[in-house]
């Protein structure tokens, strides 16, 4: 018996208007439920806006992998290396890489694999019914992707395209003509590339999120675009109590915490010590519109290019340094020298400040999964954050994931590794 089996199945509210946010409310609107979102920036902010764009579902390997340990100092002493620590910030983040450390084991990577891969399965295929549900099927494109090498030694090309393989992802092995047969604008120091031929990317990730927006509300959706500071669940009855910024409070039956890198003091007042970082992802926003027609991402730069509707877009770099640093330049800018290297026609007369800066929060924690399902301490509390890198691809799986927990349903996927309660 479901849990929810009334005729109506009354109010939820989700914190989080990133597109995570949006694909739980849809999903959950299918199921009938009357969903109020509430966001202090509005539908589509954040990282929802400026990701990458990539459907990026060959990504089945944690992020704490041993293999970076011995890289690590010259990609922070690298001024165009992928990775940096604000040196203010490195205190505040150390227990965090402490647990990130710990993921390296091989019996936690093997397990974190696993459950990677299990959501990144089913991801595509919810993400085509998603958009075919809110009739934006323009806005994915299922043209695979390219990883490229320069100059990188065969073996260590093969060790890479073993590695997909035996991990069950589709994946080609191309030298550098083929690759310039699939892509005529890519330099010619690319020698060869691991051409991954089941995944997308989107040319509009804000648009993207605009056009859930616009089915959230023709659903009877209602956003509230507020400031949420507070939340509190009464001890003697399941009503949730918001407090938002503006003194304001409302009273609510059900909530979902779906507010990415803002999370974490959402989950503390409820009662759980989660280990969220967040990572400050950059792009730069080139207006010369590429010839490419799929995300190119480069083994050796640790950066992807992506061919948007207004112009390509180079994203990658992660800096480690809190929610209240402001932007730093020099972190996008440096998207400019890679992006040159490989489409060096595209970019010949173009400089660095013909793009836009961009700055963003990827939810992470240290074992690379999610957080999805119902608090353990208040059955009306659902959680859906921590995508890491993977948001865009998650955000429709996850969706629907957290639907099938809040109506009572059995998950198509077993929710146990991503419970909020193994931290420890």
């Amino acid at each position: 018996m479901k849990e929810y089996d009334d005729e109506h199945r009354g109010t939820i509210a989700i914190v989080g208007a990133g597109i995570v946010g949006l694909a739980a409310a849809i999903e959950l609107q299918r199921k009938g439920f009357d969903v109020t979102i509430i966001d202090k920036e509005g539908a589509g902010s954040g990282a929802s806006k400026g990701n990458a764009g990539h459907f990026a579902t060959e990504q089945v390997f944690p992020l704490a992998d041993p293999t970076i340990l011995p890289k690590l100092p010259g990609m922070l002493m690298d001024p165009l290396g992928p990775f940096r620590i604000q040196p203010r910030y490195f205190v505040k983040a150390l227990p965090w890489f402490m647990r990130f450390l710990a993921n390296m084991l091989p019996r936690r990577r093997a397990k974190n694999t696993q459950a990677i891969t299990a959501l990144n399965q089913s991801s595509i295929a919810a993400m085509k019914q998603l958009v075919s549900f809110c009739h934006c099927e323009e806005l994915l494109t299922l043209n695979g992707s390219l990883l490229v090498f320069e100059n990188t030694p065969l073996d260590e090309v093969n060790k890479e395209l073993s590695a997909y393989a035996n991990a069950g992802v589709e994946v080609q092995l191309l030298d550098g003509a083929q690759v310039r047969k699939l892509e005529p604008s890519l330099s010619k120091t690319i020698t060869h590339a691991l051409y991954f031929t089941h995944v997308g990317h989107t040319s509009d990730p804000y648009r993207l999120c605009k056009a859930l927006e616009s089915k959230f509300n023709a659903l009877g959706g209602k956003l509230v675009t507020e400031e949420l500071v507070k939340v509190a669940v009464a001890k003697t009855s399941s009503t949730i109590q918001l407090d938002m910024a503006t003194g304001a409070t409302q009273q609510i039956k059900r909530l979902v915490i779906a507010a990415g890198a803002w999370s974490k003091p959402f989950a503390k007042q409820l009662g759980y010590s989660v280990p969220l970082e967040s990572e400050r992802g950059y792009h730069l926003m080139m207006p010369q519109i590429s010839t490419l027609s799929r995300p190119v991402a480069s083994y050796n730069r640790k950066f992807i290019i992506t061919p948007m509707t207004d112009g390509t877009r180079l994203a990658g770099t992660v800096e480690f340094g809190g929610l209240k640093a402001p932007l730093v330049a020099a972190r996008a800018d440096c998207l400019f020298t890679h992006g040159k290297a490989l489409l060096p026609t595209l970019f010949e007369s173009a400089t660095v400040t013909d793009g836009e800066r961009w700055m963003g929060f990827r939810p992470s924690l240290p074992d690379s999964l999610p957080v999805i399902g119902r608090s353990q301490k208040q059955s009306n509390v659902f959680f859906s954050f921590g995508h890491q890198h993977l948001g865009l691809t998650w955000s429709a799986l996850t969706g629907k994931l957290l639907a099938q927990e809040v109506a009572g349903e059995q998950s198509n996927i077993d929710l146990q590794p991503y419970r909020i309660d193994r931290f420890v």
